[in-house]
């Protein structure tokens, strides 16, 4: 339950595993490579532990990242607000720069895309769901669509995540939304793309993990199988770091109900992300954590699985980072480099047209 961003990569993996999941198809006369489906992987590569800054701004950050994954990433995640403050404050605009820069790394932009103000708690009349249906955002929709449409390539959006949480101004817990009003949004958001023809945006549903004191029931927040492409989770072993001690628990306690519920009953023929998850080193054994993640857990009872990134970032004292020790950061190595996990070594079909056309089927 982080606003934060991730790593991952795809032009190359794309023809490996969309083409085996048939999520994106490829229009050119390349042939797929001949290896097994395989798991797109990456993260939030923060740069503060490298004295660097994040990723993808900073390519040096991703490459100290990759050479102690001892592996090429597949996806970069990271974040953009629909209002965000630098030099100057406003609506942001597509960044194609920061795109292609992911992918003349080889890998696939995963970009976490929210419609709030950066700066801005749950409580944002600004940003309620209510203005965004009723048009207030739509110019500034359409100017971010085409900018998509002239970029033209396939990436991941991961749009309004972890939307079942009380901490973000779209949540129908805060801000003065009502039930019913996410789906609305989020449909509302779609079309504009596809009136635009904007349609190398991967859509992305990523909750949080489902908590029992949810006000809003899961499936009330899925927008339907027209509007999503894949659905993902979020999720982390918080242990017991004094800075937020929520009780250590495996990957597998923590992911099984939530996936369950999405790959059974409301979203059975999308392929899953996992869009952000780590693990402290406080009670407990992070490697083990890690090993059962990578080597026991994703490849034979997660199986829909088909991307994950890990959060690479320390924040309000918590040790995500795979560097929190040496141990973990073997173990992390050792995982990852299972052949299961993509890396970026088809680069050579970077450059192939490939689009997000016959994806899994629609309802």
């Amino acid at each position: 339950m982080k606003r934060r961003v991730l790593v991952l990569a795809v032009p190359a993996v794309l023809a490996t595993f969309l083409l085996g999941a048939g999520v994106f198809k490829d229009t050119t006369r390349h042939r797929a490579a001949s290896a097994k489906p395989s798991v797109y992987w990456g993260a939030y590569v923060a740069g503060g532990q490298y004295g660097r800054t994040d990723a993808p701004w900073d390519s040096g950050a991703l490459e100290r990242f990759e050479a102690n994954a001892g592996k090429k990433v597949s996806l970069v995640e990271w974040g953009q607000a629909w209002y965000e403050c630098s030099s100057t404050c406003g609506l942001r605009p597509f960044r194609a720069d920061l795109l292609e820069k992911i992918r003349r790394h080889g890998a696939i932009p995963v970009l976490s895309w929210d419609s709030k103000h950066e700066r801005s708690g749950p409580s944002d009349p600004e940003f309620s769901l209510s203005a965004i249906i009723g048009g207030r955002y739509d110019e500034f929709l359409r100017n971010w669509a085409l900018g998509a449409k002239r970029w033209g390539h396939p990436f991941f959006l991961r749009f309004d995540w972890e939307m079942n949480t009380n901490s973000v101004p779209y949540s129908e817990h805060s801000n003065g939304n009502s039930p019913g009003q996410f789906v609305q949004m989020w449909r509302h958001v779609h079309d504009v793309f596809t009136q635009v023809g904007a349609r190398n945006a991967t859509w992305v549903w990523c909750p949080n993990l489902d908590y029992a004191t949810a006000v809003r029931p899961l499936r009330s927040l899925y927008p339907g199988d027209k509007y999503v492409d894949w659905t993902c989770l979020d999720g982390y072993n918080w242990g017991t770091n004094p800075a937020d001690p929520k009780g250590w628990k495996s990957f597998d306690a923590s992911f099984g109900p939530t996936y369950d519920a999405v790959t059974r009953s409301i979203a059975p023929s999308k392929p899953l992300m996992v869009g952000e998850t780590g693990s402290s080193e406080y009670g407990g054994s992070k490697p083990a954590w890690i090993t059962d993640m990578l080597t026991k857990q994703l490849p034979h009872k997660y199986r829909r699985v088909k991307a994950v990134a890990w959060f690479n970032k320390n924040v309000d004292g918590e040790d995500w980072i795979i560097e929190s020790s040496q141990a973990a950061t073997a173990a992390f190595g050792r995982g990852i480099g299972l052949r299961r996990y993509a890396s970026n070594r088809f680069r050579r079909l970077a450059g192939s047209p490939i689009r997000p056309l016959g994806r899994a089927k629609r309802r």
